[in-house]
């Protein structure tokens, strides 16, 4: 039957028909016509608009085309649901044959198969609501305390020497981690710090874990690391113990836990999250294979710093010997003026000479005016008894007694023959 085609669903009832009278015409619908009719029903049902079903994943499949279609089932019973290509792409887990599940979608009818289903939105594993609320209590708490504070993260060292990696020792996480190293740069070392990242007691060895690393001498940086999987497998990572573990890091930390999708509490807290392991261990070091460029760079830097410090020091120096030049005495001027000092000094003290030297001629012209000597040598004579005594008067010679004569160029020895006093003697004028 075509779109087209009439139906008894269009047309009235004849008056010779076989009904009985009075019975109302049979109304035969097409099969689009029902599987519409049962669409709209649903769709205009707003508890299935808008509706949460838990389930067991049965028999899923992934075509090329990217969708997943599962069978969603119970003990009694089971209902058909698809999760489109990017719905699939954001959720957290991806749906396994025997996974119990809480699917979060709308329930429609599929009219071309005439069937119905549930179309899926959001998809997280059974008792996964109870740990999300638990994520986001936690996640508030501790964001109010500070603990995940951009103003706290520490920028990973350029140059780590050793670094510790705290994860499971079995598994390709220590592996990949240990490869990219040695690919990127072998000179840094690894310190493990083995621990559980998964189960009951997960949490607290990851703490023990921690603080072993954490007392390694020489430690520049650490990675707490481990794969994907649901969120109960990751959840100790929103441990508290754990969170509060890696915000007291005494050194800058990098945290890598599960897929790139995956975010933790610990991620927040962390200085730098890793969207996976791998990823982690080359944000963590170098690559070496640019090392010749680095090298290039930083000799230009420090040739560069090294010639405008030099240049610097020059300039300065020049401006303080400026500076000096203009503070100089002038010692051509200076030395003039010591000389003129120097002849008046000596004029001065030429001519203090001579007159004194004229002086000492005077009182020697007068001391020798004044002296025995000068008038002994006019004529006079100084007698002397034989005691030395000086004759002044003759009565101090008596007749016969003998005297010494001292004239200008000699001395007589005489003998008193007789003494007249008179008046005293007055040097006749010449």
């Amino acid at each position: 039957m075509t779109a087209d085609q009439p139906t008894l669903w269009d047309q009235p009832a004849s008056a010779g028909g076989g009904e009985a009278p009075g019975r109302p015409a049979p109304r035969v619908l097409r099969v689009s016509d029902l599987n519409r009719r049962v669409r709209a029903l649903l769709d205009g049902d707003p508890t299935l608009a808008d509706v949460w079903v838990e389930g067991e994943v049965s028999q899923p499949s992934f075509p090329p085309s990217g969708h997943c279609f599962f069978t969603l089932k119970d003990a009694a019973s089971q209902v058909r649901a698809v999760l489109f290509r990017e719905e699939l792409a954001a959720a957290n887990v991806r749906p396994e044959h025997g996974m119990q599940v809480i699917c979060h979608g709308r329930l429609r009818a599929y009219e071309p198969q005439g069937v119905y289903q549930l179309y899926v939105v959001t998809l997280t594993p059974a008792g996964a609501g109870d740990l999300h609320q638990r994520y986001e209590q936690l996640r508030t708490r501790l964001a109010a305390e500070g603990l995940f504070d951009e103003r706290r993260k520490r920028p990973l060292p350029r140059w780590p020497r050793r670094i510790g990696v705290v994860t499971s020792p079995v598994g390709a996480v220590w592996r990949d981690i240990g490869n990219v190293v040695r690919r990127r740069y072998p000179l840094v070392e690894l310190v493990l710090a083995p621990t559980i990242v998964q189960g009951a007691s997960a949490s607290g060895a990851i703490v023990r874990a921690l603080h072993r690393v954490y007392a390694q001498p020489g430690i520049d940086l650490v990675i707490l690391a481990r794969g994907g999987g649901s969120l109960e497998d990751l959840w100790s990572f929103n441990d508290e113990r754990v969170v509060r573990a890696v915000a007291a890091a005494p050194v800058p930390i990098l945290v890598a836990v599960g897929h790139e999708s995956d975010t933790t509490l610990a991620d927040f807290a962390a200085d730098v999250r890793a969207p996976t392991p791998s990823a982690a261990a080359e944000q963590a070091v170098p690559d070496a294979a640019q090392f010749p460029a680095i090298l290039a760079r930083l000799r230009e830097r420090a040739s560069a710093a090294l010639v405008g410090h030099v240049a610097g020091r020059r300039q300065l120096l020049a401006t303080e010997g400026r500076a000096l030049a203009r503070l100089a005495p002038d010692v051509a001027s200076a030395r003039q003026r010591v000389a003129d000092l120097l002849d008046r000094s000596y004029r001065a003290l030429a001519g203090r000479a001579e007159r004194e030297r004229a002086a000492l001629a005077g009182i020697g012209d007068a001391l020798r005016t004044l002296s025995p000597a000068a008038t002994l040598e006019r004529g006079y004579a100084i007698a002397r008894l034989p005691d030395g005594t000086v004759v002044r008067d003759p009565g101090q010679a008596a007749p016969g007694s003998g005297l010494t004569v001292t004239v200008a160029r000699g001395t007589l020895e005489t003998r008193v023959e007789d003494s007249r006093p008179g008046a005293p003697f007055e040097e006749p004028s010449s």
